[in-house]
């Protein structure tokens, strides 16, 4: 499993994020705080500090670390150069730090690769934005070479395969898929060997389950309606589980007059 690394100025904020992320991804996985100086109440960083966290978080899966600013950056590349002999990759993220771990670690309990986590934490804003009615940045396009033609405008759109399950669920407890429940939503959808999308009925898009930007994006509230496809061998399970995860308000509770199962 992936480990992550919070690197923070302040010792109570690397905590803080470490213990939301945490009630999110589960207490197995490997999520290190790496805040202050030492001292209590100082703020920096500490490279020694970090590089003791990355150990701890450390397995061929590889770790995931997260900054917040400035010398938390020198810091964590100063102790990747202290590291000795690591049996996985080190990435450096550049996410936003809650939003990023958060997402991170729930990918990472899903058993996504680094790489996977790593694109996953990067997307996190999406959630936020998806929220307030605004759009994530977008990563520049990368420069064309020279001679070369211009990106189709409109691309053709992959085919869907076709689904061997599917269903529809209703949201029924009070505040939609919001983080605790959308990552209730992605542990299931990734613990099949079955590949799970997700759609708001009637006319959305449909996106991979699997992550929690885009469960949470989607702003599914009470009252409407998720359209979930899954192809794979366990097809029929992943969408029965995710049926009984529905039943049940996606672990919140079903609110009073919410619409039937």
């Amino acid at each position: 499993m992936v480990g992550i690394v919070v690197v923070s100025h302040s010792d109570a904020l690397a905590e803080g994020v470490v213990a939301l992320a945490r009630e999110m991804g589960g207490e197995e996985l490997a999520l290190e705080p790496a805040g202050g100086m030492g001292e209590p109440g100082v703020l920096g960083t500490d490279a020694d500090r970090v590089r003791g966290a990355i150990e701890r978080a450390m397995s061929p899966d590889g770790v995931l670390v997260l900054m917040d600013l400035g010398s938390a950056l020198m810091s964590a590349e100063f102790a990747l150069e202290l590291l000795e002999d690591a049996p996985g990759r080190v990435v450096l993220s550049e996410a936003p730090l809650v939003e990023g771990t958060v997402a991170a670690a729930v990918a990472a309990r899903g058993g996504a690769s680094l790489d996977e986590v790593s694109d996953e934490a990067r997307s996190a804003l999406a959630m936020k934005a998806s929220q307030l009615g605004s759009t994530a940045p977008q990563a520049p396009e990368p420069e064309a070479e020279p001679g070369a033609p211009p990106p189709d405008a409109n691309p053709p759109s992959p085919t869907a395969p076709h689904a061997d399950a599917e269903a529809a669920l209703a949201v029924r407890n009070q505040i939609g898929l919001h983080a605790r429940p959308a990552a209730r939503f992605v542990k299931i959808a990734r613990g099949f060997d079955a590949e799970v999308t997700v759609a708001k009925a009637p006319d959305g898009k449909a996106v991979k389950a699997g992550s929690l930007t885009n469960v949470v994006a989607l702003g599914a509230r009470l009252g409407d309606t998720l359209l979930v496809s899954a192809t794979g061998p366990q097809a029929h399970e992943a969408i029965a589980a995710l049926e009984r995860l529905a039943a049940e308000g996606f672990g919140d509770g079903v609110a009073a007059g919410a619409p039937a199962a």
